[in-house]
């Protein structure tokens, strides 16, 4: 089956809800086994949240890079 620009952008948006989710879900499971002060631990996931935002955004910007490429490859091959 060939790849179509409809099915790729599914699929963009699929592992986009994807690793939204499973960073939120990862938060509030290290929020509720924190075995730390409230101000400690808001301060922790801060900066975890913080990472996870930077990698995130790093993934996404190199999916929406390999993402257009392949859609410029299909269009070449029109």
């Amino acid at each position: 089956m060939k790849p179509n620009k409809k099915n790729i952008i599914m699929n963009a948006g699929k592992f986009l809800t994807g690793l939204l989710s499973g960073a939120a879900v990862g938060a509030v499971i290290g929020l509720l086994f924190a075995p730390k002060k409230g101000t400690v631990t808001r301060r922790k996931l801060t900066e975890t949240s913080d990472s996870y935002i930077k990698g995130a955004k790093s993934k996404f910007n190199d999916f929406t890079d390999t993402l257009n490429d392949k859609v410029e490859s299909v269009k070449e091959k029109i």
